[in-house]
């Protein structure tokens, strides 16, 4: 069993490293929104040493109604489909970029998990059933995953998919921030 209290046990945690190397070069900032990992994104993100400059939190919508109600996803999508569907996983990420806004800029990019760890189906969906959710200024997409494993592998595969599929999105865009003068970004960013 791994150690918890070494971040480096923690699943995803050099993919972790590589993305915020990534984020840190371009100025980019990420938010986090997850239901099934329950946390396991932001903390894998955050063991990383200078994670501040570029990480602008995480929400865990476990419950259902705080993905409408936190996030902003369509509740007549939540009560036709469930929470386990591509699209809440879209508009999770997108509402995120907008709920963890840091003066009163969106996050570059919003990322976010929803789906079944089992042992027991959901909203219809077997366990292993995971959509991710990447959303950025040009748009949000979903993968879809379905998974094998218990509860603890199937949270761990989500994680470290999330986050392989965030380090290839950025490093197929072009797209870099520079911090203006004086912003909070980069007194952050001078600080650390």
């Amino acid at each position: 069993m791994a150690d918890s209290r070494d971040p480096r046990s923690l699943p995803g945690a050099d993919v972790a490293e590589r993305l915020i190397e990534l984020l840190t070069a371009r100025g980019l900032r990420i938010a986090v929104a997850e239901s099934l990992t329950g946390g396991l994104v932001a903390a894998a993100l955050t063991s990383v040493p200078g994670a501040s400059v570029v990480v602008s939190g995480g929400i865990v919508a476990y419950d259902t109604e705080v993905k409408h109600s936190l996030l902003g996803v369509d509740a007549a999508l939540l009560a036709r489909e469930g929470a386990v569907h591509a699209e809440v996983a879209r508009q999770m990420a997108r509402g995120v970029r907008e709920a963890l806004a840091v003066d009163d800029r969106p996050a570059d990019i919003g990322i976010a998990t929803t789906g079944v760890a089992g042992p027991d189906w959901q909203d219809g969906k077997a366990p292993g059933t995971v959509y991710l959710g990447i959303a950025d200024d040009r748009g949000a997409d979903a993968i879809a995953l379905e998974l094998d494993g218990d509860r603890g592998a199937i949270r761990s595969a989500t994680v470290r998919a999330l986050l392989d599929a965030v380090v290839t999105r950025v490093e197929r865009s072009e797209r870099r921030v520079e911090p203006t003068a004086g912003s909070p970004r980069s007194q952050r960013s001078a600080a650390e």
